[in-house]
């Protein structure tokens, strides 16, 4: 029985705790059992190896997380786009031998197995390459995608900055405006005093002997 260690985690537990758990979510493994097998692996229990990732490894590996799971999506999608196996080799045997049957001193046998094998590598070459090919459309339209998004960050950095910019001469507008109508104010308060003091100079003439007096 291996002995369960009590020990701290070092570095290099850590990072056998982020490798098998990243090929298991990349493979589409459960975290439960990636957990037991890294137990398994530096004697530890699973549930000290699920807290330790929970914990503290997992925050180090955000985007290879994302990417473990980008790739788990490809290979669900070409596996259901091309579901060659084990089992369409046996049928594929199965029908080959059906139609060329066998001869009584195994000859026939032999041969039609080495034609199986060869029809079917010829056949998972194609697939490969298939598989290969979409593959690579996929990492083109991932990489399409991010020039958009990195197109549209900086559409929305311009337009931030110009939406900032517009505020800014709108304030200055405004404390230009401000500062007009205050000077206006002022102007008039001003004009409507030398009014009244030249209306009141106009009432009083000095007469010869220098006194002044009203003029109805």
């Amino acid at each position: 029985m291996t002995a369960i260690r009590q020990d701290a985690w070092s570095a290099e537990d850590d990072l056998i705790l982020a490798e098998v758990t990243l090929r298991h979510i990349r493979e589409g493994g459960t975290q439960l059992a990636a957990f037991e097998e890294v137990g398994q692996k530096i004697g530890r229990t699973s549930a000290a190896c699920g807290f330790r990732w929970n914990s503290c490894v997992r925050k180090r590996y955000d985007e290879a997380i994302s990417i473990a799971k980008a790739q788990r999506q490809k290979r669900s999608y070409i596996r259901k786009q091309n579901p060659v196996g084990v089992s369409q080799v046996a049928a594929f045997a199965t029908l080959d031998t059906v139609e060329g049957g066998y001869g009584a001193d195994g000859t026939n046998e032999d041969t039609l197995s080495i034609d199986v094998v060869i029809r079917f590598l010829r056949q998972w070459k194609g697939a490969i390459q298939e598989t290969n090919r979409q593959i690579k459309m996929l990492e083109k339209d991932l990489r399409e995608k991010e020039e958009e998004l990195n197109q549209l960050r900086s559409m929305n950095d311009r337009l931030s900055k110009e939406v900032n910019e517009v505020q800014t001469d709108y304030r200055v507008v405004n404390d230009d405006y401000k500062a007009l109508i205050q000077i206006m104010d002022r102007a008039r308060r001003l004009a409507l005093i030398t009014e009244d003091e030249d209306e009141l100079k106009s009432r009083f003439k000095m007469d010869a002997n220098g006194n002044l007096e009203r003029i109805e």
